[in-house]
């Protein structure tokens, strides 16, 4: 056993000694490319999480394909939010909160540490309740069961990080296939019209104000604040570089792994609304806009096999993304405030919400959906930091944003931020002039 963990543990210093060879140029083809896989694989999870799962159900059970175009918009947001946090680790060698540590007043950064804690723990609360309804309805316990087991095997799973950062990108990558495999066949099976598929995906269209409401909460709540921190963590000192040119080229596998990762993982939502359009929207159950309504109407319109791969990746997406919540949760503590508690500890506090909200009987469908309400409103926090860190020539010399990059980033996060908060108005009620 030991030796067999031993071996595990040597899978990173292997991938670092071909991650050289390929900065050196001794090799070539996909054994270049190999090396450099990993930290968006990771990051992508955040993006097919038990929220997109609520989200994206809702939307194509009431307006069929009609928001696909929100989708694509979304996830071309997260990738350039995603790039860049990447780019910081990857030409610093720091993560973006131990940057904010050092660059930005103890004041601000406390308050940023706060916010982000908190992000952390709604974040898990959302994956980790998705994986928990998964396995109550796929094997029939009740769901504080369900949260108890899910809470085991995400630890063991997190325990794979004492042998190296690459078992965990393997793992992790094989949750991310089963996820995308699981949709190729739900797509399969229920048969999208694609040429409103296409359609709707490129030509926007908001037929009224209920629609106009998804579309935000779509995208409001599609960039993650636990993955923008954690990306840059997962991309800081994972290669030997030498110098600029070496930074350059890890750089330039990174951002296609990122338009990868995260474009397979916008197929994938794509899909989950498409499956909803042309399974509940079709058939006039616009009603299934919950996860546990989606799996009762569902079977008996498809039967129990597109029911049961959809449980299936369910459970995949609320394991593998309570797990990336954890990593997150662990980067944002010891780089904000260099204290680090153990593994178990960090699992067991951001698994507490959960516990919570079930024992005192909160529906989990609207616990989803109060966490992503708190994710908009510790948003605009690591958003503003990235673009602020990436910007600086101090910081990040020759490779500091250009124009261009600090247009569309700015662009792109005055968006969400205002759409954040249109959301957080239309949960609370409050009125807004023109909306």
């Amino acid at each position: 056993m030991i030796s067999e963990l031993l071996h595990v543990s040597e899978w990173s210093n292997r991938t670092i000694s071909a991650g050289e060879r390929a900065l050196s140029g001794e090799s070539s083809g996909i054994k270049r490319l190999l090396p450099f896989l990993g930290p968006a694989i990771i990051a992508s999870i955040a993006y097919m999480d038990p929220g997109n799962f609520a989200t994206n159900i809702q939307a194509g059970a009431q307006f069929g394909y009609e928001l696909l175009w929100v989708v694509v918009v979304s996830n071309c947001i997260a990738m350039l939010f995603q790039s860049l946090s990447a780019k910081l680790g990857i030409i610093t060698g720091k993560s973006l909160a131990s940057l904010s540590r050092e660059h930005f007043p103890a004041p601000v950064v406390y308050c940023m540490w706060a916010t982000s804690e908190v992000s952390a723990m709604a974040t898990d609360l959302a994956e980790f309740l998705g994986g928990a309804i998964g396995l109550s309805i796929l094997f029939g316990l009740p769901i504080l069961a369900s949260l108890v087991v899910v809470g085991f095997v995400t630890y063991g799973i997190l325990l794979l990080q004492n042998y190296g950062f690459r078992p965990m990108e393997i793992v992790i990558g094989a949750f991310v296939s089963l996820i995308s495999l699981s949709y190729l066949v739900e797509f399969l099976i229920t048969r999208p019209n694609i040429i409103d598929f296409a359609y709707h995906s490129v030509v926007p269209h908001i037929s009224n104000a209920d629609a106009l409401t998804l579309a935000v909460g779509i995208v409001g709540a599609t960039v993650m604040p636990h993955a923008i921190y954690l990306h840059s963590s997962l991309t800081q000192n994972r290669m030997r570089v030498r110098n600029d040119e070496d930074r350059r080229t890890v750089l330039w596998y990174s951002n296609w792994e990122v338009l990868a990762a995260l474009g397979a993982a916008g197929i994938v939502n794509m899909a989950m609304v498409a499956m909803a359009s042309s399974v509940f929207y079709a058939t006039g159950h616009s009603q299934a806009a919950s996860i546990q309504t989606a799996y009762l109407t569902l079977t008996p319109l498809m039967g129990i096999t597109a029911a049961g791969v959809f449980l299936l990746s369910l459970l995949a997406s609320g394991i593998s993304s309570s797990v990336v919540g954890t990593m997150a949760g662990q980067t944002i503590m010891q780089d904000f405030t260099t204290i680090s508690i153990p593994l178990w500890l960090r699992r067991l506090i951001t698994m507490m919400p959960s516990f919570v909200v079930v024992l005192l009987g909160v529906e989990a469908t609207h616990a989803l959906v109060l966490s992503q309400v708190v994710l908009s409103l510790t948003l605009p926090v690591p958003v503003i930091a990235l673009i602020m860190l990436t910007s600086r020539h101090d910081i990040m010399g020759t490779f500091a944003n250009g124009r261009l990059t600090k247009i569309f980033a700015s662009a792109g996060a005055v968006l969400v931020l205002c759409l954040n908060i249109i959301l957080l108005t239309q949960f609370f009620n409050i009125s807004i002039p023109f909306f």
